[in-house]
């Protein structure tokens, strides 16, 4: 794998996560593990538009340049 498939692949794991993470949230009865999965989903949520960051970054300094 190089470094555009490891970001791509995380990007989409943590969004993937994200989704879990909110609907589990709505799911559980306990008010304290519905609050920690609300506050993992927005934690995982800011670490994924980082990962999207760094992969947009990746994907426009490894284009070639256009003449």
């Amino acid at each position: 794998m190089n470094t555009r498939d490891v970001l791509l692949k995380m990007v989409l794991d943590t969004q993937e996560r994200v989704r879990d993470l909110e609907n589990f949230s709505k799911s559980v009865d306990d008010e304290e593990v519905k609050e920690a999965f609300q506050k993992f989903a927005e934690q995982t949520g800011l670490q994924s538009h980082k990962l999207r960051q760094l992969l947009d970054k990746y994907e426009t300094s490894s284009q070639p340049p256009v003449h």
